[in-house]
């Protein structure tokens, strides 16, 4: 570990099967998981928590981001359904068809080109457009539908089934909940009037972390479980049925310890300046490993079970810190950036709100600098950098 202790992440696969396991509470036989595992499963790293979700935890469906990200888990040896989610240029075309990826179709000119530079028949799920205004086929349900069926009778394609997203199914607001319930309503619509024109489609998905716990529905042929996986909240402000379990804690060493007099400036800037004589270490994390520089002056770190103050601006590399109410502190301790030490915690979600964004950012930002050390039953089991 001597090579870690700079800055490391350590990721709890117990913590990702507890969480599975709850939220299959909440889906109904008719429905299986799919497990989103884009941007190396929100930074947690694929190459441990994918295979351990096949092989361990009876997964057969996964959902990334694109076609290197598909390519990465066939590398592992994954031999599950994989959906890229995004865009593919159609010259990958005869790659997706090789690997056996399905991929995600946006409307029906790109499922020409891709039929048309195709070797063989290429698995599609059509992306619906009900709300979120992002991907899909949008218009009127006939049109949908229309263009659906031809689609479905291109010479190099196989459309195995449509899917959409919600935009707001994890909000507290009244009108979002209408939003989201015309939203399932569209889909499902689109997916009627298809099968009386006789239009196949195996599987209708529209269901993502939060729907599947606030918005179950049987007719949806998977759940995409995305956030709540790996322990976040789709949104901090709604209670959900269980407490998630973080997979993630974020660490780093302590530097040096040294006092500081009364009027001291700390860091870039000078804004901080001492307004007494404190104990000061220095943290081996910075902005460079993906510890947000808008925690400047306003975020806690643990050291030895205590929260300690960020003091002045994180810097690339390291920032500092009151260390004044904790004994002992030396050169080569443990500080927690997320995680848990005793009574007290810092979450991703908690950092989300301080920097003005989400905690699906912040786990996504730690870099790929910070290797990832992976526990299991209380082990330490493997320790991954990113290649």
């Amino acid at each position: 570990m001597e090579f870690l202790k700079r800055a490391w992440a350590e990721i709890d696969l117990d913590s990702i099967e507890r969480n599975l396991t709850e939220y299959r509470k909440y889906i109904g036989e008719s429905t299986e998981i799919m497990c989103v595992v884009k941007a190396s499963c929100y930074g947690h790293f694929d190459n441990a928590v994918v295979p351990f979700l096949e092989n361990e935890m009876n997964i057969h469906w996964f959902a990334v981001s694109n076609i290197r990200e598909a390519e990465r888990l066939r590398e592992m040896g994954i031999k599950g359904e994989i959906l890229i989610l995004g865009y593919t240029p159609p010259e990958n075309a005869t790659k997706l068809t090789s690997l056996n990826i399905i991929q995600a179709c946006t409307e029906l000119a790109y499922a020409e080109e891709l039929s048309e530079l195709s070797d063989g028949k290429l698995r599609l799920h059509a992306a619906v457009d009900t709300g979120m205004t992002r991907i899909g086929l949008h218009g009127s349900n006939e049109e949908i539908c229309s263009d659906l069926d031809k689609i479905s009778k291109l010479k190099n394609i196989s459309l195995e089934g449509i899917f959409t997203h919600y935009a707001v199914a994890d909000s507290l607001d009244p009108d979002d909940n209408t939003y989201t319930e015309k939203q399932t309503e569209k889909i499902l619509s689109v997916a009627d009037l298809c099968e009386k024109q006789g239009v196949k489609l195996s599987k209708v998905h529209f269901l993502n972390s939060a729907g599947g716990v606030y918005y179950y529905n049987k007719h949806s042929s998977l759940a995409r479980l995305g956030i709540i996986l790996y322990g976040l909240y789709p949104d901090p402000a709604k209670p959900l049925p269980f407490i998630p379990e973080p997979a993630m804690q974020f660490k780093a060493a302590v530097a040096q310890v040294k006092y500081i007099d009364e009027g001291t400036c700390v860091s870039y800037g000078r804004t901080y300046k001492a307004d007494k004589r404190i104990k000061l270490a220095t943290i081996t994390a910075g902005y460079a490993d993906g510890y947000p520089r808008a925690l400047s002056n306003k975020g806690e770190v643990i050291i030895h079970g205590k929260k300690c103050p960020i003091t002045g601006r994180i810097c690339m590399d390291q920032f500092m810190c009151d260390v004044s109410g904790v004994d002992d502190v030396k050169a080569g301790d443990e500080a927690i950036l997320i995680g848990s030490d005793g009574e007290n915690s810092i979450t991703a979600d908690e950092i989300g709100a301080l920097t003005g964004t989400i905690g699906y950012e912040i786990v996504c930002g730690v870099s790929a600098r910070v290797p990832r050390v992976i526990y299991r039953h209380g082990e330490q089991i493997a320790v991954y950098e990113f290649e």
